[in-house]
């Protein structure tokens, strides 16, 4: 037996009990004169914790319906066999003791078998929040990050979570986690978990639920999980006890991974402590999943490379689905000397100062983008959704490669749609040794991109005393942000600015792109930092955008994120002005009332520093950036100047 001190005597009055802990168990520790007694806290009935009962009249009253039991033995009145254990207790000249045999090595449960599974399919960071409906996988949880061998990060809603997970698989190209309690808890995942399955990202949702037995009738927090999730997840299943409990972690990974796509699994209470079966083993991807660079049909590739020999002045137009296959597609189109554009999703995927650089086409983009893709006789299109954002054009010739069947012709048919691995196709084209009569396009990308930076530099001298104007402070974010930075965006005005006056050079951008769900931009941050903490991190928000999620700063100073958060702050929903004005309406509900968001920073523990003069945004931007830790600068912009 061991002896485990769990309070001082003066802790506990006579005619009192008080909750203690020791080696992972909770007692009811009870005093009556000068007897303790220290009982398990668990009601019989419905688990209530006896410890926040009160000795009346000489019983212990459980908390949660009355129940009595006799403080110094658990026994109840009247003879009943539904009692509480009682264990050993000392009183030393130091303290109170409690004695405890040793633990035998407790088995393996179910959800350590599944927790093991999903950590050899490289699921590696989970970002949720612990809560009574899934405390046994968060122990599986614990039990491996103690280990190092996972990261768990803590949020402050569940919303975020979904959205630095959705983050972290647009950024790296494999699934994170997100973990959530039964009822509002897995509800709230939503908004972020489709914003990775539009944005065909593998995401893998974990939501406890309620006991099976009381599964139908309308349970405390009980929601109909598998059909709440049933619109934004690829496969969702209920975690069952006789399931084959790693199978369907297999599965559920597998369905992410090769769909790109969000799984789910739904995971009852009791289910998630039980034992595992004899004989369970975890599971993995070995044997599962086939090699994805697969070729297209020769067809394909013959009547792309007709179109290729007709044309004298094609572009390619490069988008979020080609991300993992730059440098092939870079390096294709320094052969053949190809402009290459790209989609605002995109945007990023080729350093601005490339010869070859067109910027981003469509609405967020700039106009050398759109001259080339207006000027050019065959598009060439990577991995693009074709979005109404982005307004690739259906009257020019399109070749459209994808390793998505369903996304060749999505919106309207195109001349030659081609169904393969995008990298593949393109190691195939450059090995073919082809020769082509294209026009040598960079002198003209070089002029229009001096007509862009002259326009650029003129509209940085507008001012009407409101703020600043976002080409000068997106400006400076271009000289000054790392090279290798990440950088999350929100959506609305400081989306549009960005997209239009950022110019990248070796940066990762991420983004809400089909969602468009308003507060992504710090969230995405968060995950984006989980995924790469070696890089500098930068969030780009409104303060709309960010006023939905702020609370989860506090999350990036619990983990010291080394975040830089770049605030726009205008005082309104700039965006939806802009709608409003451009419908011929007026401008209604827009303006927001915020707080000084600098000194909301620097409460959090975070640094912060406001800015409205654009001669100290350089200087306070920099330091900023030199912050080894989470920072925020809040820029008085002008709404209108965007």
């Amino acid at each position: 037996m061991k002896w485990h001190k769990v309070a001082n005597t003066s802790d506990l009055p006579d005619g009192r009990v008080i909750t203690v802990h020791a080696d992972n168990h909770s007692f009811a520790l009870c005093r009556v004169g000068d007897q303790y007694a220290a009982l398990d806290n668990r009601c019989p009935h419905q688990g209530g914790p006896l410890g926040e009962g009160s000795i009346e009249k000489g019983w212990l009253r459980c908390p949660w319906h009355g129940w009595d039991f006799d403080p110094l033995t658990g026994k109840p009145p009247g003879g009943y066999d539904d009692g509480v254990p009682c264990f050993p207790v000392e009183i030393r000249s130091d303290g109170i003791y409690i004695g405890l045999a040793e633990r035998p090595p407790e088995p393996a449960t179910v959800s350590d078998i599944m927790v093991e599974t999903m950590l050899r399919w490289g699921v590696k960071t989970v970002f949720g929040m612990v809560g009574h409906s899934n405390l046994g996988f968060a122990e599986a949880m614990r039990k491996k990050e103690e280990a190092g061998q996972l990261q768990f990060i803590g949020i402050r809603h569940e919303g975020a979570a979904a959205f630095a997970a959705s983050a972290y698989a647009k950024l790296t190209g494999k699934p994170a986690a997100c973990f959530a309690i039964a009822g509002p808890g897995a509800t709230n995942l939503l908004t972020g978990l489709w914003d990775a399955r539009v944005d065909r990202a593998p995401v893998l949702a974990l939501t406890g639920q309620v006991d099976t037995q009381v599964l139908g009738p309308g349970a405390f927090q009980e929601v109909d999980l598998k059909s709440a999730f049933q619109g934004v997840a690829a496969w969702s299943q209920t975690v069952l006890p006789g399931s084959r409990h790693a199978e369907l972690m297999n599965l559920a990974l597998k369905n992410a991974i090769l769909q790109r796509h969000v799984a789910h699994l739904i995971l009852p209470n009791e289910v998630q402590e039980m034992p595992a079966p004899a004989n369970s083993k975890a599971g993995g991807p070995q044997g599962r999943m086939g090699h994805p660079a697969i070729l297209p049909d020769p067809r394909s590739m013959d009547a792309l490379l007709e179109k290729l020999t007709q044309s004298t002045r094609p572009v390619f137009i490069v988008g979020h689905g080609a991300r993992f296959h730059m440098d092939a597609i870079q390096s294709l189109a320094e052969k053949w000397n190809v402009p290459i554009l790209t989609t605002f999703k995109g945007k990023g995927l080729i350093a601005d100062q490339h010869p070859l650089a067109c910027g981003v086409l469509g609405r967020s983009g700039t106009p050398i983008a759109s001259y080339f893709m207006n000027e050019s006789d065959l598009l060439f299109v990577w991995g693009a959704s074709f979005s109404n954002h982005t307004g690739i054009t259906p009257k020019k010739p399109i070749v459209q490669i994808d390793f998505d069947p369903m996304a060749l012709g999505k919106f309207h048919p195109v001349d030659v749609p081609v169904w393969g691995e995008i990298g593949r196709v393109c190691a195939d084209l450059k090995q073919r040794n082809l020769k082509f009569s294209f026009v040598d396009q960079r002198p003209e990308i070089a002029e229009r991109w001096s007509i862009w930076r002259n326009e650029k530099q003129r509209r940085a001298q507008d001012h009407r005393g409101n703020g600043l104007n976002s080409s000068v402070l997106f400006q400076i974010l271009s000289d000054l942000a790392p090279e290798d930075a990440v950088i999350a965006v929100d959506v609305g005005n400081n989306a549009y600015s960005f997209g239009r006056y950022f110019e990248c050079k070796r940066q990762s951008i991420l983004m809400s792109g089909y969602l468009g769900s308003i507060g992504f931009g710090f969230p995405a941050a968060m995950g984006a930092w989980t995924a790469e903490p070696h890089r500098k991190i930068i969030a780009v928000t409104g303060d709309g955008g960010f006023a939905q999620y702020m609370m989860e700063l506090l999350t990036a100073v619990k983990y010291q994120m080394n975040i830089t958060h770049i605030l726009l702050n205008n005082g309104e929903l700039g965006k939806i002005s802009k709608e409003q004005r451009a419908d011929q309406l007026p401008v209604w509900k827009t303006q927001l009332h915020n707080p000084n968001f600098a000194e909301y920073a620097k409460n959090c523990g975070a640094w912060g520093e406001r800015v409205s003069n654009p001669e100290h945004l350089a200087k306070a931007m920099q330091a900023a950036l030199d912050v080894k830790g989470p920072a925020l600068l809040e820029v008085m912009c002008d709404a209108q100047l965007i």
